[in-house]
């Protein structure tokens, strides 16, 4: 029988939070419910879920705390909860680390959904030594000194792995994959996050800066923004 993919859910409005995991109990996922920050990074630990659903307004260590903490050593799926709207919540919460944001109230098909969605496209791996390029399978790219693999969800820059979540390693394989091709944001926001997700294209913006902070421009190529329109990986020739 398969294993269960395991949900720990972060709220501290316990019939929200119940509610949530029956939805997702009929799913067929198993849950774990916790109801302030500091229990969310100590059951985080113990409980290894494969997806975090994280309200923002936690007693004690709010969500942005609890998602920052997190991610200095994991790279699994975050989808915020909140009833705030304005576009700053959204883009600190991306900027942190999140892999998507659903407003309060929420539908609970639209909440499963987004949950499988992420899920789908996370794929841990670890990584012991650097695969040149001719070691790789399935559909990858590779330029001077980066392989980006979408097939194992990787990134080597420079021969060390480079930890991604799904959103950030899709939008630059995509990029990568089509050297020199300039995209809008509207185009990527389309093509890396579809038809299920509500957004606005600083969410493209938010993403871009956070690749840039881990991958530098190279002699080679590079990541570029293309002013007016959108970004490029630009190869250099």
């Amino acid at each position: 029988m398969a294993t269960k993919q395991k949900i720990l859910i972060v709220d501290d409005d316990t019939n929200i939070a119940e509610l949530i995991s029956l939805y997702l109990t009929k799913e067929c996922f198993d849950t774990l419910v916790v109801s302030d920050g500091e229990e969310a990074i100590n059951s985080f630990k113990t409980y290894e879920p494969n997806l975090i659903l994280l309200d923002l307004m936690l007693p004690g260590i709010d969500g942005y705390e609890v998602c920052r903490e997190i991610r200095k050593t994991s790279s699994v799926p975050i989808i915020m909860l909140s009833a705030k709207g304005e576009i700053f919540d959204k883009v600190l919460g991306l900027e942190l680390g999140a892999d998507d944001y659903i407003i309060k109230p929420f539908d609970s098909k639209e909440l499963v959904a987004r949950v499988k969605a992420v899920l789908r496209r996370f794929h841990p791996t670890v990584v012991e030594t650097p695969k040149e390029s001719s070691d790789q399978t399935g559909d990858y790219v590779s330029y001077p000194d980066l392989i980006v693999n979408q097939s194992n969800y990787s990134v080597l820059y420079y021969e060390k792995t480079i930890e991604m979540p799904p959103k950030e390693l899709e939008l630059f394989y995509f990029l990568a994959s089509h050297p020199n091709q300039v995209f809008t944001r509207e185009q990527l926001l389309d093509h890396i996050w579809g038809y299920e997700y509500i957004g606005d294209t600083r969410t493209v913006d938010v993403h871009i800066k956070r690749l840039r902070e881990k991958i530098k421009d190279h002699t080679a190529w590079s990541l570029s923004t293309v002013w007016g329109i959108g970004y490029k990986f630009e190869v250099k020739k």
